[in-house]
């Protein structure tokens, strides 16, 4: 982790305008491998604030590029992108989960690949759908905030679940079948 205006006034690139806790903030933060961290706190001129911000900011917009956390403009748009992972979680759990027809058989090994679809499929989906609604939050309207906050509480639970066995918790919320559909 390196500081973009230094921690101390006699550091790299240091501003004498900025409080402790701003020196200290994440905004005048940015990691950086052992390397670069010692080049450019060699080479203040050669790497002014004004380049690293850049770094950082190119560097967080990859990341969302990367995950596909974006902010649309439209309901339709949002939902276009949360349809398909709440239908293969949906798909999934009608296959696998504990209301299939395989729980009836003893010996399936459908439990077993429930448990691992959950962690490989579902909460990944889950957590994109959430960082999806989370990013769009401005779009959404009257009781689709409550439903996201249960969707999420959902989430954890199933986290909670399938991670340490705890038991209970909340379902899926069947509002989710319509969030972002229509006008708000």
């Amino acid at each position: 982790m390196a500081h973009i205006f230094a921690a101390s006034e006699r550091g790299p690139r240091s501003n004498a305008d900025l409080t402790d806790a701003e020196r200290g903030s994440y905004d005048n933060l940015i990691l950086l491998c052992a390397n670069c961290h010692t080049a450019i706190d060699k080479a203040p001129d050669d790497y002014p604030d004004t380049l690293i911000r850049q770094w950082k900011l190119e560097r967080a917009e990859r990341l969302a590029d990367l995950f596909s956390v974006k902010a649309y403009g439209s309901r339709a748009e949002v939902r276009a992108v949360i349809e398909p992972l709440l239908t293969a979680n949906r798909v999934t759990f009608e296959t696998y989960g504990p209301g299939s027809d395989a729980r009836f058989d003893l010996e399936s090994e459908v439990p077993a690949a429930w448990h691992r679809k959950v962690l490989g499929s579902i909460i990944p989906n889950n957590k994109r759908v959430l960082a999806t609604l989370d990013k769009n939050r401005g779009l959404a309207a009257g009781r689709e905030f409550t439903t996201i906050e249960a969707f999420r509480q959902h989430t954890d639970d199933l986290i909670a679940r399938h991670l340490t066995g705890a038991d209970g918790g909340q379902r899926f919320p069947e509002a989710m079948d319509r969030m972002m559909v229509g006008d708000a």
